[in-house]
């Protein structure tokens, strides 16, 4: 009986196809699975596990998945998988076969970058394109067509009306962070570029929650679709450690410092309200000898892209980022997050504590709380369906007191 080879080589590769069952099953080519297995991505997440089998039968989706779900791959490996099916396909110069719209130049980036790496092994071309730079390089990279284009509302519709896009080959479009289009104004936009889009297309709107109006778009472009939801208990729970400290306003830039310091933070994403104030929060922790970086609308496209790669790696330790870094932005593994400032809405507090404990790591979101804050807290511990734990610093004593919040709270003209 011949002894089965046991070199490392070989027992790699059967552990890979072990691994890599859940993802070949979906029926993806090889090409794909090899791009999947260098990556070590080894097993679909819940969202994939839906979108995939249904987005490969040429069905509408509208799906709802929070960030971190492994939502882009859903929409990303089937669309790879349909477009290298059809070989025969002329393209013809200033067409694409796929959009993908985006609400952030960042997000356009990252999408792109996630479109090159699955389909590295593939004849496939991608593009991000958003304002902020250069019209012309984009303009002469269209001349020839793209496979799949990704891009802002803004500079979509400047291209195509300088005809410089032009959609009668396009197969499918996909509207990615619905929601976040619609928090930034974007829907006149949208029905624009809707517009000009052929009749005949698949449609793919993907958004962290179906609200009223998420529904309301859909119903313009979307119809008899298959909707998705992977609820917050289905898709994979990260391992987040969420704590707060009751701070008053005065005293957070020093408390911020001290944590640093006091438990040894390596690095931290801190979210912050205005483009104003982070320049002021960088500032006051270099004055205590912190070195910091922030990021915001006010910086330039290419010192945005600069600083985040550098955040990605490690150089920079500290990162302010406003709103504009909340959603989409893939930091990979993030040991924390810190609210500096409670966002008014509690999906943007979601969004951003899943920045940290990805792909089963663990992480921690820090929110600093004031008196003011009061009623934002309490909607978010009633979403989280829970009290978040409450620490306190002997050196940081609060003249302002924050009371506990009530999670069932009713209104006496309710009761």
């Amino acid at each position: 009986m011949r002894e089965l080879d046991s070199s490392p080589h070989v027992l790699v590769c059967i552990e890979l196809k072990r691994f890599l069952m859940p993802f070949s099953k979906f029926g993806l080519s090889a090409p794909i699975i090899n791009a999947l297995a260098d990556l070590k991505y080894l097993e679909a997440t819940e969202i994939q596990k839906q979108a995939i089998p249904v987005i490969l039968s040429g069905k509408d989706v509208i799906a709802a998945a929070q960030t971190g779900t492994g939502k882009t791959a859903s929409f990303v490996l089937p669309l790879l998988e349909k477009l290298s099916a059809d070989e025969e396909c002329h393209l013809r110069g200033k067409r694409v076969r796929v959009l993908i719209l985006t609400p952030t130049r960042e997000l356009a980036v990252q999408v792109e970058a996630s479109i090159a790496q699955y389909g590295k092994y593939l004849n496939i071309s991608s593009m991000a394109m958003y304002g902020g730079t250069e019209i012309e390089p984009q303009k002469q990279r269209l001349i020839w067509g793209i496979d799949i284009l990704v891009a802002t509302p803004g500079r979509l519709l400047d291209m195509a009306h300088q005809r410089a896009v032009i959609f009668d080959q396009l197969e499918a479009f996909v509207l990615d962070e619905a929601d976040r289009m619609l928090d930034m104004g974007f829907i006149d936009d949208i029905n624009k570029i809707i517009e000009r889009l052929p009749q005949q297309r698949q449609n793919l709107l993907f958004s962290a929650t179906i609200s009223d109006d998420i529904r309301t778009l859909a119903k313009r472009t979307i119809h008899h679709a298959t909707e998705i939801s992977v609820t917050k208990n289905q898709a994979s729970k990260p391992k987040i450690t969420q704590w707060l400290v009751t701070v008053d306003k005065t005293n957070k830039s020093a408390l911020l410092s001290y944590l640093i310091k006091q438990q040894q933070w390596q690095q931290a994403l801190i979210f912050i309200e205005t483009k104003h104030g982070a320049a002021k929060l960088v500032s006051q922790l270099e004055k205590r000898g912190i070195k910091a970086e922030s990021i915001h609308s006010g910086r330039t496209q290419a010192v945005r892209e600069q600083i985040l790669t550098d955040f990605k790696a490690g150089k920079i330790k500290f990162l302010v980022a406003t709103g504009i870094a909340a959603r989409g932005i893939d930091i990979g593994e993030l040991a924390r997050v810190v609210n500096y400032d409670l966002p008014d809405k509690v999906d943007d507090y979601i969004h951003r504590i899943g920045r940290t404990g990805r792909a089963g790591k663990s992480g921690e979101a820090v929110s600093f709380v004031a008196k003011d804050n009061f009623r934002n807290l309490c909607a978010i511990e009633s979403r989280l369906g829970h009290i978040i734990e409450r620490r306190e610093f002997d050196e940081f004593p609060v003249k302002k007191i924050v009371p506990l919040s009530i999670l069932n709270y009713v209104p006496k003209n309710k009761r």
